[in-house]
């Protein structure tokens, strides 16, 4: 049986005193591959935040990755999202040093110590997203859709239980986005279970996927035609 990844029950979501979705009920398992799909400023990014401890879970149940959402406590956040692999969509790529050294911070900063293994994880990651001849690069140097393969690359570096990518293709043009796109498929074929929130039709239509709705204050699934 496929292990729960994330189960959220009767969850309300705030932002700040807005209530933007009630009674949210999601389940996804391990190895599964879910879009989040809403029109801006219905509640896709406020679900998000949630999931990831920047908001807090007041009403209803929810866990995910093994951590209880309801008793999540300021000082588990971090080990909450070394768990997590986050990608967003401005990248969030620290302007002032190379790639290398980007993915490096993050390693120190999740407690990684040893010089040899850092370099190896880094090279692995950068490899999965074929970015390992950029690693000297700085990122203003790189392309958005290169920045992006960066991002994820980043996400990948404690390997996470579940990946959250907050439209990770919202920046960049169609042909690039089916690269990143192609990246992440291969990403949830070696094993990870993805939960990306996109507005990007055609991206859903070329790589389908189960698909969860944010619209009128509730989240559903919505009925897709496989190709």
């Amino acid at each position: 049986m496929p292990e729960n990844i994330l189960m959220l029950q009767n969850a309300q979501i705030f932002q700040r005193d807005n209530l933007v979705l009630s009674n949210v009920n999601l389940k996804i398992d391990e190895g599964e591959f879910v879009y989040l799909i809403g029109k801006t400023g219905s509640g896709k990014s406020s679900l998000m935040k949630t999931l990831y401890g920047d908001l807090p879970l007041e009403k209803g149940t929810g866990s995910i990755v093994g951590f209880n959402l309801n008793t999540l406590k300021e000082k588990e956040i971090p080990f909450l999202r070394r768990k997590l692999g986050i990608v967003f969509q401005d990248f969030k790529l620290l302007n002032d040093r190379s790639v290398f050294e980007n993915l490096r911070f993050v390693l120190k900063a999740t407690g990684w110590k040893d010089d040899a293994k850092m370099k190896t994880k880094i090279m692995e990651v950068l490899g999965k997203v074929g970015m390992e001849t950029k690693d000297f690069k700085m990122p203003f140097q790189l392309s958005g859709g290169e920045q992006q393969r960066i991002a994820i690359a980043r996400a990948l570096l404690n390997d996470p239980d579940l990946i959250l990518a907050d439209e990770p293709t919202g920046n960049l043009d169609p042909a690039t986005s089916v690269g990143v796109m192609n990246v992440l498929k291969e990403i949830h074929d070696s094993g990870k279970t993805i939960l990306m929130a996109t507005h990007d039709y055609a991206i859903i239509l070329k790589f389908p996927h189960k698909t969860i709705k944010c619209e009128g204050g509730e989240l559903f699934e919505v009925m897709q035609q496989r190709s």
